[in-house]
């Protein structure tokens, strides 16, 4: 999956996969890491999720990545946010307050600015990515985190034959087979979310389980 297609659709404005509203999930889950003030936050593949302003009130150091500069740039306006901008290598970095974006591909991604980074929130890069980059995506996430790292994540699974992703069918076979060798699971909540997510039902999809997971690197 190139670059070019989410930037294509962000510039169409095809962004079914952004949430109007902080996710429920997180606001219920996100508490169980006790994870102390200040605490660092990487969020990869962010959008202009309002999750990064949930997380930034509860006095959290989020970085996000994004590849999608139009987003980023929304992010900062829809948040009546005035962003310092600066360089970083091949990244372009937007930040304000307690939140910095980083712009550009999340592979680019050094370990250097996540050196004090002890929590990870993912709800929309795993499930963005094809089975091939899913495997490339955690090897990654295991080079730039250090051990002791908590976090959240967040899978939809589906018949992928009823439907052509992203988002992407994520099976909780393939979660353990990602995670497993390097991190802790903890399954905190499956559910069927179908009856709310009207797109899914109008392209015939019969069952979407939500999951989400409990993970600490070890």
């Amino acid at each position: 999956m190139e670059p070019k297609f989410w930037q294509d659709r962000w510039a169409r404005n095809q962004i079914g996969f952004h949430l109007p509203e902080v996710n429920p999930c997180l606001q219920r889950h996100w508490p169980l890491l006790g994870l102390a003030e200040g605490s660092k936050v990487l969020v990869p593949l962010c959008g202009k999720s309002l999750d990064l302003m949930w997380l930034a009130s509860r006095g959290l150091r989020v970085l996000g990545v994004e590849l999608s500069e139009q987003a980023v740039e929304a992010f900062f306006s829809e948040q009546n946010l005035t962003p310092r901008i600066s360089e970083r290598g091949v990244f372009k970095v937007y930040q304000a307050d307690l939140i910095e974006i980083w712009c550009g591909d999340f592979f680019a991604l050094g370990s250097e600015p996540l050196a004090d980074c002890t929590a990870l929130y993912d709800r929309a890069a795993l499930i963005a990515l094809p089975p091939l980059m899913r495997a490339q995506y955690v090897e990654h996430l295991n080079t730039l985190l250090r051990p002791g790292c908590q976090g959240l994540l967040i899978t939809l699974d589906y018949d992928q034959a009823q439907k052509a992703g992203p988002p992407f069918a994520v099976t909780d076979d393939e979660v353990k087979v990602l995670f497993g060798s390097d991190w802790t699971l903890e399954t905190l909540q499956e559910q069927d979310v179908l009856g709310e997510s009207w797109k899914f039902v109008q392209e015939g999809v019969t069952r979407l389980d939500e999951r989400v997971y409990q993970l600490t690197l070890r």
